[in-house]
């Protein structure tokens, strides 16, 4: 271990065999940038083992967490990947407040690049190449108009899927993305296809690495926050 990074956990979200964990830094005096904690091998997700704390538990939404480190690795426009140190467990220092989480809002003028969309989403990609020149692909934001679809999705080389997605607006600009929140989506999965209206949300968004299936960097819904959890 070179070092520890102290985050507020904001996403815990869904990835294929395991898990995207991000949070905002916690300092003696305020909070700092995104950090994104990812593993050695080339997918770089986190396992459950690797995100375990010693008690057998794992980081909530909302947890103030001590992460062991051993590099900055920024990935195209993932700057915020730090590599963790697997050889230690995590460390839960704390929980932040409900009240608290709005000072981590972030303001963006848009959410990444617009204008392009996948068969099911809005909004919800843009261009490698254009990825390549962003500096960031995390974002906390407070959507208006927010409502989740539940529905079954046919790709081009896939079987029909059932899949979770979040409608909303910001700054007077419509958006659809897919949501990989596990309780999130595990709640409304367990309900009818339908649309749902929602108040008093946030959300953790992210820009994915490039898909293999488009070459497209996707917009995902990581977390969606409100004051009780699913």
């Amino acid at each position: 271990m070179n070092y520890s990074k102290k985050i507020v956990c904001l996403a815990n979200s869904r990835r294929p065999c395991g898990s995207c964990v991000a949070g905002r830094e916690v300092l003696e005096d305020g909070y700092g940038g995104w950090i994104r904690p990812v593993s050695a091998r080339l997918s770089a997700e986190i396992s459950p083992e690797e995100r375990r704390y010693e008690n057998g538990g794992e980081p909530q939404i909302l947890d103030i967490v001590e992460i062991p480190m051993m590099a900055a690795v920024p990935r195209f426009h993932q700057t915020e990947n730090h590599l963790i140190d697997a050889a230690y467990y995590w460390t839960k220092k704390g929980e932040l407040t409900w009240a608290d989480l709005a000072d981590l809002v972030d303001r963006p003028e848009s959410l990444w690049k617009n204008g392009d969309s996948t068969h099911h989403g809005l909004n919800d990609r843009t261009s490698q190449s254009f990825a390549s020149h962003l500096t960031n692909s995390l974002f906390l934001i407070e959507p208006q108009g927010l409502s989740v679809k539940v529905q079954t999705e046919v790709g081009v080389f896939e079987n029909p899927t059932r899949r979770v997605r979040a409608a909303f607006r910001y700054k007077g600009t419509h958006y659809n993305f897919l949501v990989t929140d596990p309780l999130a989506e595990q709640a409304f999965l367990a309900r009818d296809d339908e649309v749902y209206e929602l108040n008093g949300m946030y959300l953790c968004l992210s820009l994915s690495e490039v898909y293999e299936s488009d070459g497209y960097c996707h917009k995902l819904v990581d977390a969606m926050i409100g004051e009780h959890r699913w």
